[in-house]
């Protein structure tokens, strides 16, 4: 059986991860003087928070690669809307196998998984891969989940798909991000709501697509994963797993 392809997520959402506008903004600040600078942005989805990035600074340049095809069209899509398609360039590849010159400003956000290997050393790959993508001085965004409180065992069944030890502490998360090059400039946590407007934009995806398609072959397939997000996301992460974004310093 062929898959239906699910409809873009972003249909419903601004960006792909929680993210209000407002802390957008306080996040671009917290990027320093971007005049001339380069900006890249390594697992970028639709690599909304680059645009805005560099429409905030008319003399910055960016470039973006993800490996969701359908994201990067997207993605330039808006940037041609937006008339910065003469200042970004967005690639559709591996982004784990991407091999850049360091940058003065480097995103990873959501995206440790890019340089694969098992989901408990993602984190650890993706600070490594950040501390040579940067340049000294440079600064990097790093965005990565938490553990708000240990996972209870019922928590950790309802997402099965995560290892317990993929995911530290905050003040954990900070301190493994300092031992790799690293000084903090900034670390914001997302709130409930931010989580919300990103997971109900993604399940009402699903859910658009189950209402249009109802006789599609593919619909069973389609119900079951959207069945089992909302168990992992109801009956596990929304009380424990925090998101937050490190701005860092590359001593």
């Amino acid at each position: 059986m062929t898959t239906p392809e699910i409809p873009p997520m972003y249909r419903d959402l601004d960006f792909n991860g929680p993210l209000s506008d407002e802390r957008a903004v306080r996040l671009i600040r917290s990027l320093g003087p971007l005049e001339g600078r380069h900006v890249v942005d390594v697992g970028c989805g639709w690599a909304e928070l680059l645009l805005r990035t560099l429409a905030a600074e008319p003399d910055a340049t960016g470039f973006g690669i993800d490996l969701d095809e359908a994201n990067i069209r997207h993605g330039q899509d808006n940037a041609k809307e937006r008339g910065l398609a003469d200042r970004v360039e967005l690639v559709a590849g591996d982004a784990g196998a991407w091999k850049g010159r360091p940058a003065d400003v480097v995103f990873n956000v959501g995206s440790a998984h890019v340089w694969g290997g098992d989901p408990v050393v993602h984190t650890a790959n993706a600070l490594e891969a950040l501390a040579d993508l940067t340049k000294p001085g440079g600064r990097a965004l790093f965005g990565e989940c938490f553990w708000k409180r240990p996972p209870t065992d019922a928590e950790m069944a309802a997402m099965e798909v995560v290892p317990r030890d993929q995911y530290r502490s905050l003040p954990e998360l900070v301190d493994f991000a300092l031992s790799h090059g690293f000084r903090l400039y900034a670390v914001e946590e997302v709130t409930v709501d931010e989580w919300d407007v990103m997971e109900n934009g993604n399940a009402k995806g699903w859910e658009d697509w189950l209402l249009e398609n109802p006789d599609d072959p593919g619909a069973d397939e389609i119900r079951a994963r959207a069945d089992g997000h909302r168990r992992f996301r109801l009956h596990g992460a929304r009380e424990i797993m925090g998101f937050a974004y490190l701005t860092l310093i590359r001593v």
